[in-house]
Parts: C-alpha cells; structure tokens; sequence
C-alpha cells in the first residue's frame, strides 16, 4: 500500500511538471524576425517646428519622427535655459537626443517601444542626458496627409508635425535595422 502511494505522487508530480511545461510554453510567442507593416498614414519623415510659447519657457523639446514600416526613429532638439547638468553635457542649453523603437496603434493612441541611441542608431548605454528605455504613450489627435498631431501622456504640450518626406515601407528583417 506505502509503495503504490509513493508511485502515486510520484505520477502526480511528474504530470503537474508536465502540464506547467505545457502552459508555460503555449504561452511563449514566437515574434517575427521581420518589420510590421505599421500604419500607412504614418510612413514619412515629420518634423516639429515650435512650440506656441517657446521662447518664454524654461525648456522645451521639437521633434523630428521617422516612421518607416512599424519602426520609428526620433530625433529631439532640446532647449534648456536653466542649467541643471554638468558644463560638459550643457551645451550653452541646446542639444540633440536620439531614439529608435517599434510603435503600434491601439485606436487613438500610439505606444512606442524603444531605446535611447547614439546619433549613429547604436544603443545609448551611458553618457550625457537621457539613455535606456524609450517608451513614450503618446494621444493622437488629429491626423491628415501633411499634419500629424500628438500629445504626449504626461506632458499635455501638443506636438504639432509637418510631412517633410514620404516613406513606402519595404519590411526589412529586424537585425537589419
């Protein structure tokens, strides 16, 4: 009787390990090693001009993005009139800051997915200003062929962009980016 209980938990054991095994790998998603189409209306270069206001603020960031496929590229010219860095970072209050990163679309909002980058695209891991995760929540507002509105969810200042280029999205394999 001792002996057939022992095999019981043992088979009990043994199947438990082996449902977990089976969920935690029903679970797992293989991810395409190939871009998203992404959103067509999108695909172009935009560039932010001003920031109604901008020379009585204290900072402020225009933006240029670069929507190819699912991928988007950032470029951020800030502004700073206050010096809250080191000298060697400040710049006399101008610089710019880089970002790469993968947005979707869910109804009216971008979530973008990304890394700070140094100028050349590779990932920004240490140095002066912002590194690490790129991830912007961003509302968008108001779109048409040449005019894209966003506004950043935790900063109600609009971003208003102009098309400056079209883009046609030729999905590329990831590591190709």
């Amino acid at each position: 009787m001792n002996k057939r209980n022992t095999t019981y938990s043992q088979l009990r054991a043994y199947l438990s390990i082996l449902v977990g095994m089976l969920f935690l790998f029903a679970s797992c998603q293989r991810h395409s090693d190939m871009q998203g189409e992404g959103a067509d209306y999108l695909q172009g270069i935009w560039v932010q001009d001003s920031i109604p206001g901008q020379d009585e603020m204290l900072n402020y960031t225009l933006y240029q993005l670069k929507f190819t496929c699912d991928s988007v590229y950032a470029e951020m010219r800030v502004h700073n009139k206050v010096q809250s860095i080191p000298d060697s970072c400040y710049n006399g209050g101008e610089w710019k800051e880089y970002a790469k990163g993968v947005y979707s679309i869910r109804v009216d909002s971008m979530i973008v997915d990304g890394v700070y980058t140094k100028e050349n695209g590779k990932q920004k891991i240490s140095g002066c200003h912002k590194q690490g995760v790129f991830g912007p929540r961003l509302l968008i507002k108001s779109t048409s062929k040449d005019s894209l509105v966003l506004e950043n969810k935790f900063d109600s200042r609009p971003i208003v962009l102009r098309k400056i280029a079209d883009i046609t999205c030729v999905p590329k394999k990831r590591w190709e980016l």
